[in-house]
């Protein structure tokens, strides 16, 4: 049992994972070629949700030879092979009795002990995390033995206080499953009212069918250009994290319906730059180059997210006649299936094997445009789901922040469960 790296509380005690778990079986499902099982293999478990998210049916006689270890409800599941991605699970109950990968460590807990999902949330901690970094063995393929998690040492408190400290951190976990559940759903409406409202739009009219599709009977279809007051490259100045000269936007940053700018370099653009490719709020950015082609054409709506902001070389600005085309409007369309094939599309492989789209190919991108009014009304209905998404967003970054610090402090008796009051 390794050292112990916090002073315990009076009433905890010290222990090591094997002193609370019990011995899980070993069953060969090509025994019984005929049986149909569930096969939780290692990539079976998501490393950000802390759970299986899916199993694979299979026949005995079609078992993996790692289809060995027999798990029960409420077993914790620690995946050996690359440790450190956190593969990290409790057996839920439609997985009683099923086969799991001998890549996972199964943990029984002896339930007078340990309370299983105690045990769970401590093999999460960064503490244990970098025990098992630490006992890692081969370059290519990372891997811990169960018996290095078993001699792990394991703070334990009363089996009561072991029940509220796993009480807190599930219901902070479901909180944020809720928001994920919510973003997700968002997703889904919003691409769905997309499709509507861009074939069918708002005003109940009869619809046609044009070289994008059906529309309705008075919207035009127009090649961008006509619709644009200018296509402009971006800089080719380095640039760099060190705050000196303008904020530039790169690739990173052009997300797909907004700037982004947590990850912001800078540079010094030339002298005949300066001015000439500062951006205004409505100028639309398109990335024209990069590796997946599906992202050729990607575009987001700079809104004055900074201020004496310019953009590099990789984007296309694009800047619209505003009196007959809504950046936002235009930017929602981007987005469309058929917006977002006719730019990757018509993308060129590269010998580097990117893919690149030019401001001759934005020039003739076939556009719906209806009424100014109506492209204004579109945009606000689908930017109403944006900001539920948004707010859903800001809400799951908060609770994830708030369970990283739970989990630590929790886990170490910095803070005791008694002082913690949740208001979720």
């Amino acid at each position: 049992m390794d050292g112990k790296p916090f002073v315990l509380p009076d009433s905890w005690i010290e222990s090591s994972i094997g002193d609370v778990v019990l011995k899980a079986k070993q069953r060969d499902p090509r025994k019984t070629p005929d049986d149909k099982f569930q096969y939780v293999d290692v990539s079976s478990v998501s490393n950000h949700l802390f759970k299986i998210t899916g199993a694979t049916q299979t026949l005995g006689s079609e078992a993996p030879s790692r289809a060995r270890k027999e798990i029960q409800s409420n077993d914790v599941l620690f995946a050996t092979v690359r440790p450190t991605l956190k593969r990290i699970a409790v057996v839920p109950d439609w997985l009683d009795g099923q086969i799991a990968s001998t890549g996972y460590c199964v943990l029984r807990t002896n339930t007078e002990k340990v309370d299983p999902y105690y045990l769970y949330f401590y093999l999460i901690t960064d503490g244990f995390n970098a025990r098992m970094a630490g006992l890692e063995r081969g370059a290519n393929y990372p891997a811990v033995r169960d018996s290095d998690v078993k001699n792990t040492w394991l703070p334990l408190p009363p089996l009561p206080e072991q029940n509220k400290i796993a009480h807190i951190l599930s219901t902070v976990q479901r909180a944020i499953e809720a928001q994920e559940r919510i973003i997700q759903t968002t997703t889904e409406l919003k691409k769905a009212l997309m499709q509507k409202l861009f074939t069918e739009g708002l005003r109940n009219e009869s619809q046609k069918h044009t070289e994008i599709g059906p529309i309705p009977e008075s919207w035009e279809v127009v090649e961008l250009v006509q619709k644009t007051e200018s296509f402009q490259y971006g800089t080719s100045v380095k640039c760099g994290y060190e705050i000196d000269g303008k904020s530039v936007l790169r690739i990173p940053n052009v997300v797909g319906g907004h700037v982004d700018i947590s990850d912001l370099k800078f540079g010094v653009p030339k002298k005949n730059e300066l001015g000439k490719l500062i951006l205004q709020a409505g100028d639309l950015l398109f990335v024209r180059t990069n590796g997946v082609k599906e992202n050729a054409g990607r575009c987001s709506m700079f809104n004055d997210e900074l201020e004496d902001c310019y953009y590099a070389s990789y984007l296309i600005r694009v800047r619209l006649d505003q009196r007959v085309l809504s950046p936002a409007f235009l930017s929602e369309y981007s987005r469309t299936e058929v917006g977002t094939s006719f730019l990757s599309g018509r993308s060129i492989r590269t010998a580097d094997g990117k893919f690149n789209i030019n401001s001759g190919t934005l020039k003739t991108m076939l556009v719906p445009v209806p009424a100014i009014e109506e492209q204004e009304e579109i945009s606000r209905s689908l930017a109403v789901i944006d900001n539920k998404a948004t707010a859903s967003q800001a809400k799951k970054s908060a609770l994830q922040d708030l369970f990283r610090t739970l989990l630590h402090e929790l886990m170490t008796a910095k803070v005791r469960v008694d002082a913690i009051k949740l208001a979720i």
